[in-house]
């Protein structure tokens, strides 16, 4: 920085002489105010300032994206016994520190309540040693799963004696910006040391002490256990100029995944050079179909939209068949309220209910991420699946009912990463799947679906053995 200082303040003086050249000495004085030019020049000062500020940001982010390409070619040849290793020091780093880790919270917290930051966006950002035991079992439990890198995923002979083989490999350098949630920290790491991918973190400003505190641990971690020297990295500065850097940078970083609102997904998606994977918004519904049980109904519309309100997989929208209308949509809305929800309905469902609050059309297509639902009658499956299709995005999505045949049409015809009958939208989880932990959910079809886990954060080559074959 002071380099910087020197070739600003030079540049200063050059122009300052130029005017007084050019100018006139009395003209001069009139734009010269304590040695700053108040017109031109410090218009131009300030350009130049800014100019080699992004530069120095760029060329701060080019290094990490070359340390990152460095480790990862490292990274990629580490054995299985070492990655593990790793983890488990990881894991137990983590709750070795403990209350750093809650101290660096604290301060993001403090800094959310004077920011005014939504609820469920505070709700996110919290840790306690709850959830920084949880956090370390995730990466115990990603250190105990077969390690996909090398794995052989297919084999075949051609007829002039060739072998051709299909096998996993990392992507490479992942870069991944998120917002709120600290955890993710600790998950994406995890996840990438097991694929063998170096990780490059930027999470959002209101989480910033907690992502350095545990990047930090987990880093000094992996390293102490013999991986090498940035295979994980956090951007430590809250500067939107470095997401824009980032972006930039496919000569380093392989993908990039943003994992946030819908805000920060079509930022990263419309501006990124590097490929990127689209961990889109939930906009979840439920239909309850005619047949349907109405205890079982009451148990999974409950947890779906009330377990946890604030993340992706949470309940916004309910579909009810007009047959059951009359007597399932006075007991949910009931129900719904018992547990502090705020729920909303189209004029059928005011007619049932008048005391609900008028849904519009932006209900229908809202992700709440908080305690609120809207109520919507429909004719039959086909509507349903008609209203899905126009305002969901193709994330999570469930049928409660008896029949076979409407539930394998649901389940077929339904265009999102997860559908399913006869259970709650909360279910889709790395964890709950069996994937350990995720880095995110992917809503688009390029390069994965749906939660992902090790496997996702893999690519394929071909492996060829032959014996003197050439192409005629």
């Amino acid at each position: 920085m002071k380099d910087i200082n020197i070739i600003l303040n030079l540049v200063h003086l050059l122009h300052s002489l130029y005017l007084f050249h050019t100018i006139g000495y009395k003209k001069f004085i009139l734009f010269e105010t304590e040695n700053y030019l108040i017109c031109g020049c410090l218009t131009f000062y300030r350009a130049i300032k800014n100019y080699v500020s992004i530069m120095s940001i760029e060329n701060q982010m080019k290094e990490i994206g070359e340390n990152a390409k460095n480790a990862a070619f490292e990274l990629k040849n580490s054995s299985t016994t070492m990655k593990d290793n790793a983890l488990n020091r990881m894991a137990d780093d983590l709750e070795k520190h403990t209350d750093s880790i809650i101290k660096a919270n604290l301060l993001d917290l403090e800094n959310a309540e004077k920011n005014n930051l939504e609820q469920s966006k505070i709700d996110r950002l919290v840790l306690n040693k709850d959830k920084i035991h949880k956090i370390a079992e995730g990466l115990r439990e990603v250190a105990a799963f077969p390690d996909p890198i090398n794995e052989i995923i297919s084999m075949w002979r051609r007829p002039n004696g060739m072998d051709i083989g299909k096998i996993r490999v990392p992507l490479g350098v992942v870069g991944i910006i998120y917002e709120s949630r600290p955890n993710v920290t600790a998950d994406a790491a995890g996840l990438c040391i097991k694929s063998g991918n170096a990780i490059i973190l930027r999470g959002g400003s209101e989480a910033i002490n907690s992502n350095i505190a545990i990047a930090d641990i987990l880093h000094n971690a992996a390293v102490s256990a013999g991986l090498p020297k940035n295979c994980i990295q956090v951007i430590r500065e809250t500067n939107r100029a470095y997401v824009d850097a980032m972006l930039k940078l496919k000569e380093y970083i392989d993908v990039i995944i943003p994992r946030g609102g819908e805000t920060l997904i079509q930022k990263v998606v419309q501006n990124s050079l590097v490929p990127t994977i689209e961990t889109g918004i939930g906009i979840v519904s439920i239909f309850v179909n005619y047949d349907a049980n109405f205890d079982m109904a009451d148990k999974i519309i409950i947890n779906s939209k009330c377990s946890y309100p604030a993340v992706c997989n949470a309940l916004d929208k309910l579909l009810i068949h007009e047959s059951i209308k009359d007597e399932y949509i006075p007991r949910i809305v009931k129900s719904l309220r018992e547990n502090g929800v705020e729920v909303r309905g189209d004029q059928k469902t005011q007619e049932l209910v008048p005391d609900i609050i008028p849904a519009t059309e932006v209900d229908w297509g809202a992700e709440y991420l908080s305690l609120k639902i809207s109520i919507r009658v429909v004719k039959n499956i086909d509507e349903a699946i008609e209203i899905i299709t126009r305002y969901d995005s193709k994330h999570t999505e469930s049928i409660i009912t008896k029949n076979y045949q409407d539930a394998r049409e649901f389940l077929y015809r339904v265009d999102a990463a997860a559908v399913y009958v006869n259970a709650a939208t909360r279910l889709t989880d790395g964890g709950v799947f069996g994937l350990g932990a995720e880095i995110g959910i992917s809503t688009q079809k390029l390069h994965a679906r749906g939660p992902m886990g090790v496997n996702q954060l893999t690519s394929t080559k071909y492996i060829i053995y032959g014996s003197g074959q050439i192409r005629e």
